[in-house]
């Protein structure tokens, strides 16, 4: 069965520090700054030793892609400000080759203008700032300006390819928040399910003993009344700690007891270690429940329950066996209709994904009914700390 819950846990946690550095990058413009200062040295010692041998010096090399880095917050600011959406592509496409023009004009320029601080052009017998003048220019700017213009579009390939990212990222993100609340909501439903199950089942047994027994009866009322105020204080919660979850057991085990009286026999034994264990809540009562309804109850001597948890290799496992009528011929999980049990086996696989859970049901060779439930073996929060004191 596929897991619903927490799906994907450390491909969130990673997207989520991706998503985190894309959103510093774009609020910090010193970071910003850094990465394009970065960036645009990096490409010019690339393009620097292949040309080496060709006569272009290293003072033109980082001129040619410092001068790129100047003006790309300008290319940036033209892309976020066009009047088109990104399904517009054929008006984008063109305004770009418009402004891209433009922006190649001041790039030659620019780039001259480093080269001249540099120290990397000056005429000869003039001052060097004259190679700066219109008329030397427009004899400079041709040999540069188609290879420039191609540049220009290169870079806004990388800012578009950065920009599909980041909505990836964005994107990816609200589908595991998506994804998480549906699981939550799936796992709140199964939970909910659980509560009028026990009841109706918890005042059918008080009613049998209404007139028969006041005293009684008034007594199984209370502890239906802390089952109650018990099963409100943990429904918003999935898990609890497992003395919590035997607390409340225990209550359901006292009505039990008055309605059997001698004929149920119940023992628990839990590891000190594991009494704080974390386990989903209210998942031990339908087990018992299910041992005692369909194993104890159809037999006129009676029977015993008995519950167990202690950590076995890392991990907790809670067996629940009874030694009533054991399974029916021909039984397996897959076709159980019984609602306490399809909805803790649902609940363990939606908790406990990968099989970190597990929970199987299988027939005692000495008779009866043997529940295993494996879960990871995590403490909950102060209490684990007492646990280990």
């Amino acid at each position: 069965m596929s897991s619903i819950a927490d799906v994907g846990r450390v491909a969130v946690t990673e997207k989520t520090h991706r998503a985190g550095f894309t959103r510093l990058l774009a609020r910090s413009w010193i970071l910003r700054a850094v990465m394009v200062f970065a960036a645009s040295t990096a490409v010019a010692l690339i393009f620097m030793f292949p040309l080496w041998n060709e006569g272009m010096g290293w003072k033109e090399n980082l001129a040619q892609w410092w001068g790129w880095g100047l003006l790309v917050p300008l290319i940036v600011a033209i892309d976020h400000r066009l009047p088109y959406s990104g399904r517009q592509i054929g008006r984008r496409t063109a305004a770009h080759a418009a402004a891209g023009l433009l922006v190649t004009a001041i790039y030659v320029y620019v780039f001259h203008v480093l080269r001249v601080v540099m120290g990397d052009m000056r005429l000869p017998g003039g001052p060097h700032w004259n190679i700066l003048t219109p008329a030397n220019m427009l004899k400079i700017a041709a040999g540069w300006l188609t290879w420039s213009y191609l540049i220009y579009w290169m870079i806004l390939g990388g800012l578009q390819a950065y920009q599909y990212y980041e909505r990836y990222m964005s994107s990816e993100l609200e589908l595991e928040r998506l994804e998480k609340s549906y699981s939550q909501a799936r796992l709140n439903a199964l939970r909910m399910q659980l509560d009028p199950h026990f009841l109706f089942n918890a005042l059918n047994t008080i009613s049998s003993h209404v007139e028969r027994d006041p005293k009684l009866t008034r007594l199984m009322i209370e502890h239906l009344g802390d089952l109650l105020r018990m099963s409100l204080e943990s429904k918003d919660r999935q898990e609890v700690p497992l003395a919590e979850e035997l607390a409340f057991l225990d209550h359901y085990l006292a009505i039990q007891k008055i309605r059997f009286g001698r004929r149920l026999k119940v023992e628990i034994d839990v590891a000190p270690e594991v009494r704080y264990a974390q386990v989903p809540s209210l998942f031990l009562q339908p087990l018992v429940e299910n041992a005692i309804r369909h194993g104890i109850s159809h037999r006129a001597s009676g029977g015993t329950v008995i519950v167990t948890a202690e950590p076995v290799d890392g991990k907790l496992a809670i067996r629940i066996s009874d030694d009533g009528t054991g399974l029916p011929p021909g039984w397996c999980m897959e076709k159980c209709n019984g609602l306490g049990l399809s909805v803790t086996r649902e609940r363990i696989a939606g908790l406990y994904p990968n099989n970190e859970g597990t929970l199987a049901v299988k027939g005692r060779e000495e008779g009866g009914t043997l529940v295993e439930i494996v879960l990871p073996l995590k403490m909950m929060g102060e209490e684990a700390n007492e646990a280990s004191a």
